[in-house]
């Protein structure tokens, strides 16, 4: 077990001393380039932000940093060999801000919203930009027109994303999508999406900010990589919040997400690590919101279908015809390349909780057979599956989550609160209760004479 601190430094002349406890892993992360350009596509994202008449603040431009140095340390610091437990990493890190006060103000907010968020221990200390990076965002320069965007959005490639750009749209909106570019296939099914969007919109002066942060195995000497990744909502969230200080106006960061997911209940006592995610929590979002706050920073951050299941979502969809169309083009699936080993092409699996979900909610929306993306396992039904194999182990865990919630029903309202605090606002309770309930009916109905049994 080791503790680690990643220190960020602003080019050559950003020599500020840090201490290091005698048990602690130091690395350094050069968020200039040696041309001085903003490194972990940062840069690229404030270029691409320009051309569309976006102008972030020095702030937002700070948060960029933050998410880099939280991203490398996710990503970077391996659970198994790096914690007592496998699991919990103390992480410190030291990061040059453009107004070291105003963040260490907000510290306390910052390191309770990581620990909720990825189960780790984070201690985070902000200290002044070098004089010679004071200023790295671009001024924002005399204009007629003001960005076009009414609001920003997150655009993973999901469906719920998808869904979420659709209604907005088609109610006459304007938003500013932001992705995370990631792995090939979610690269992939953002770019088949927006693409199914401009076609469908020509005219609408929305558009799409594509973000590259990926950091290189190694980072941290002798240490491996972790592929978890419970952190990446705070990147997600602050590319998001980044993209929207250029807005120049107040602003609503909308992150579309069925409230199954949201709360995302363990399934069983046996559910827990990194199966329990809590991306889109309503406490995580809650404390996203008093961090913005905190740094005065005009936004909020908004789950929209935070009371829908992923079935009501697609019901309710603004354009149900675009939605059949767009849908199979989406990305569900938790590990889309699983398949190539046997053989297959990068395919939804059909059989990961992401999968499930999706599959329970198209059944929801269209009815049988509608639903015409390529599952890995189609036919859920076709033979027993073993619940000591991944093809059966999601769905037994659904099984029994669903079978405890129809013997015993007011168990909702005491579940709901296993994956954390929802004390802030206790008026939602009952509708989150609710939503959990019909979530997991709809992927009880489609798991009708589904069998599984251990090997």
């Amino acid at each position: 077990m080791n503790r680690h601190i990643l220190i960020g430094r602003l080019g050559a002349d950003d020599q500020a001393v840090i201490a290091c406890g005698r048990d602690e892993m130091a690395t350094e992360v050069r968020l200039l380039t040696p041309t001085r350009r903003l490194g972990h596509g940062v840069g690229q994202a404030l270029v691409d932000l320009n051309r569309l008449n976006v102008y972030p603040t020095e702030l937002g431009l700070d948060l960029a940093f933050v998410a880099a140095m939280v991203h490398a340390a996710d990503t970077r610091i391996s659970r198994a060999s790096e914690s007592q437990d496998s699991w919990t990493r103390e992480i410190r890190l030291a990061i040059p801000v453009s107004d070291a006060p105003l963040w260490t103000s907000a510290t306390s907010i910052l390191n309770g919203l990581l620990n909720f968020l990825t189960g780790d221990r984070w201690t985070i200390a902000f200290r002044a930009r070098p004089s010679a990076s004071v200023s790295l965002a671009t001024p924002v320069p005399a204009r007629l027109i003001d960005p076009p965007f009414d609001g920003v959005a997150l655009f993973s490639g999901g469906m719920d994303s998808l869904i979420g750009a659709i209604d907005a749209l088609h109610a006459g909106r304007a938003p500013l999508l932001v992705s995370h570019a990631g792995e090939g296939a979610v690269s992939k099914s953002q770019d088949d999406c927006f693409a199914l969007l401009r076609q469908k919109y020509p005219g609408r002066p929305f558009d799409r900010l594509r973000v590259w942060m990926n950091f290189q195995d190694g980072l941290i000497d002798g240490v491996a990589s972790e592929n978890t990744t419970r952190g990446r909502s705070f990147l997600f969230f602050a590319l998001g919040v980044f993209a929207a200080t250029g807005l120049e106006a107040p602003f609503a960061l909308n992150v579309p997400e069925n409230g199954l997911i949201a709360l995302n209940v363990p399934l069983d006592p046996l559910r827990l690590g990194a199966l329990s995610t809590r991306t889109t929590h309503p406490y995580y979002i809650a404390r996203w919101n008093d961090l913005l706050r905190a740094l005065g920073l005009d936004g909020r951050i908004v789950n929209p279908y935070w009371d829908k299941t992923k079935g009501e979502m697609a019901l309710a969809c603004a354009d149900p015809g675009l939605l059949k169309v767009a849908a199979p083009k989406s990305l569900s699936c938790s590990s889309p390349s699983k398949g190539r080993w046997n053989g297959r092409p990068t395919e939804h699996c059909g059989y990961c909780l992401p999968c499930l979900i999706r599959r329970a909610s198209l059944l929801t929306a269209w009815g049988p057979g509608a639903d015409v993306t390529p599952y890995t396992l189609s036919d859920l039904t076709a033979r027993v599956l073993d619940t000591r194999q991944a093809e059966g182990q999601q769905i037994r865990s659904f099984q029994f989550a669903a079978a405890r919630l129809k013997k015993r029903p007011r168990l909702a309202k005491l579940l709901i609160h296993k994956p954390g605090p929802l004390d802030d606002d206790p008026s939602k309770l009952d509708d989150l209760a609710g939503v959990y309930s019909r979530g997991l009916s709809e992927v009880d109905a489609l798991l009708t004479g589904v069998q599984t049994k251990p090997s």
